[in-house]
Order: structure tokens, then sequence, then C-alpha cells
């Protein structure tokens, strides 16, 4: 997580310092940052939401409930987690492509293109394998009765390993396959687009099949957010791992308030810089990077 919150602090300083030297090495240095920091961000996400998958090695203390991670660094960076930090990588390559290819002229849009075409394949093909792979995983299934209106305590269930159980949802409700076709059939979607040269409607199914994968994890994985690998009893799920009635209230409010003002701004500044980004663009911009 440090190694992510580096890069998330590096990223808007590298596109803000590129421009204040005239120089090529200068600002080589400084793309070489954001390129770093573009790519890190997104591997340390999917690592994490593999390893999530996979199960944390972690366990409370019974008195105090205070977390107490049992694992090491470098077995967070498995062979399935690699695959998610891959694929996490490979959905950003293609939504950013499609925006490339969208909204700057050529040469640089013609080359997002054709890398989206190739990268909207991979994701198809890597999102693919990682749901073979994961119904040959060890899924965490709650055997006990849960209590979803009682105190938020994890140590109040019991929970076994089954092989697939990942996939118990799925079959449990149908309607949740939606999500993993969605996330396949939108990234083949996107390459598509792009080979016709329709770059507003390959960011729009890049956008959709992005919403599919990341509804798949939290389908398969659902009532569990973070799994324990060193006890699956202790597993958190949506019930014991959530705030007071209170606290949720609390943030209702917060949300149904300033949720409109974020949304209202941020379509704003999409409305400011509508258009497409050449030369002409940049030269009549002075506050370019």
């Amino acid at each position: 997580m440090m190694l992510l919150l580096v890069a998330l602090i590096l990223r808007p300083v590298g596109f803000k310092y590129r421009s204040k030297y005239e120089n090529t090495p200068w600002r080589n240095t400084w793309d070489g940052v954001v390129t770093f920091t573009g790519v890190v961000a997104p591997v340390v996400f999917g690592v994490a939401f593999g390893n999530v998958i996979l199960g944390v090695p972690f366990a409370v203390e019974l008195d105090t409930l205070r977390p107490l991670y049992h694992g090491s660094f470098w077995a967070l960076f498995s062979p399935f987690a690699l695959l998610c930090g891959v694929l996490s990588l490979l959905m950003l390559v293609t939504h950013g492509a499609a925006i490339l290819a969208w909204r700057v002229v050529n040469p640089v849009a013609e080359r997002a293109r054709k890398l989206g075409v190739f990268s909207a394949l991979l994701v198809a093909i890597v999102f693919a394998l990682g749901g073979v792979w994961v119904a040959n995983l060890d899924g965490h299934v709650i055997t006990s009765v849960m209590d979803t209106a009682g105190p938020s305590n994890p140590l109040n269930k019991a929970v076994v390993l089954e092989q697939g159980a990942w996939l118990a949802n799925f079959e449990r409700w149908g309607w949740m396959w939606a999500a993993p076709v969605l996330g396949v059939v939108a990234a083949l979607a996107v390459s598509l687009c792009l080979l016709m040269r329709r770059p507003v409607l390959a960011f729009f199914a890049s956008a959709l099949s992005i919403a599919g994968i990341i509804l798949t994890v939290g389908f398969a994985l659902f009532p569990f957010i973070l799994p324990s690998s060193a006890n699956p009893n202790i597993g958190l799920t949506a019930w014991d791992a959530s705030s007071s009635h209170l606290t949720l209230w609390v943030m209702l409010i917060a949300t149904v308030i300033f949720l409109p003002i974020v949304l209202s701004y941020t379509s704003y500044v999409y409305y400011i810089m509508r258009g497409k980004v050449s030369e002409k663009s940049l030269g009549e911009t002075p506050n370019s990077y």
C-alpha cells in the first residue's frame, strides 16, 4: 500500500513538473515517472484484489478484535494475484487507448487505436482465464446461521473451505452471470469498435467491461469482503464488518448532499475540456502540460 501511495502522490507531481523546464531530458524523466506510476497503481490494485479472492492471512485478537497479519510481503505476489494485476493493467490500458483514440488527433490517436484493439482482446482472454482459475480455487462458505441485524463481530460465524465455492452465488442467483458475460463481451466490443474506428462506442464499451469485471468479483465474494486464509471463521463479511446504524445514516446524509456537488463540478470539468487535443489546442492553452 505504501508503493501505491507513493505512485498516487508522484503521478500528479509528474504532470505538473514535466513542463516547468523547457528541456528534453527533463521532460523525458517526468514522462517516465508518469508512466511508472500509471503502471504501478493498477497492478497493485489488481494484486490486492487477487489476494482478497485467495484470502488474506490475518487473524484477530479475541479480546480486542485487533487484526494481526501473519503473511509476508513476497507471498502477496502469487501467480494468481499477478494474473489479477496484469488484468487490472490491461483494463486501464484499454480504457486509456479508447479515450485517446477519441480525444486526440493523429498520429497519437491511430497508435492508441491499434494498441486498444490488441489490449481489449487480452482483457477478454485474461479475464476468462482468471474465471477458469477461480473455479478451481477454494472458496469460503458460511455454515452457521448469520444474524444480519446483530452486532458486528467476525467471531460469530463458522466458515468452511470448498473448491469452486466462489461460483456458488452464480448458481444460486443466475442473473449474476450477466456480470462476467458483460466483462468479456464488452471487451470484445471495444476491439471491434476500434477496428471500425468508432472510438466513442469503444470508450463506453470499455467502461461496461470494467464494470462487469469488478461486479463479477463482488458477486463471487458476497457476502465476504475480506476472507481470511489463516482462520476462515474470522473472515470479514458485509454484516460483521459494517459500521453502526448511526454511522451508516450519517454517511447516507453526507452522500445525498455532496454527491450531486461532485457530479456537478466533474461534469463542468468535462464540459470545459471537451473537444479533441491537437497541437493547435495546446498552443492556445497556456496551462497545457
